[in-house]
């Protein structure tokens, strides 16, 4: 599931697994000063005119496939169908 507040684009949303509870939270590089969190999980999309960061909510052991297909998902909602995920900062 995606939440998306009305006051918020829509690259700065929020992924919901209902199963585990975790939450992932997007950033837009361009436009937002993203400041990781301790003890949680990021990871960089990269793609023609988008920078995004994501980063989990309430990490706890999750595995990183889940994370990287909820971030799939989300890139896939945006459009951005030839985005690249990368674990480290690739700026």
């Amino acid at each position: 599931m995606i939440s998306i507040p009305c006051t918020d684009t829509p690259k700065d949303g929020t992924i919901h697994d209902p199963g585990t509870k975790l939450k992932v939270k997007a950033f837009d590089l361009l436009t937002s000063g993203f400041k990781p969190s301790k003890g949680e999980k990021m990871f960089f999309v990269t793609s023609a005119h988008e920078k995004l960061a994501f980063e989990t909510k309430g990490y706890s052991k999750h595995k990183n496939l889940l994370i990287l297909q909820m971030i799939a998902y989300y890139c896939v909602y945006l459009g951005l169908l030839e985005a690249q995920i990368h674990a480290k900062w690739p700026f």
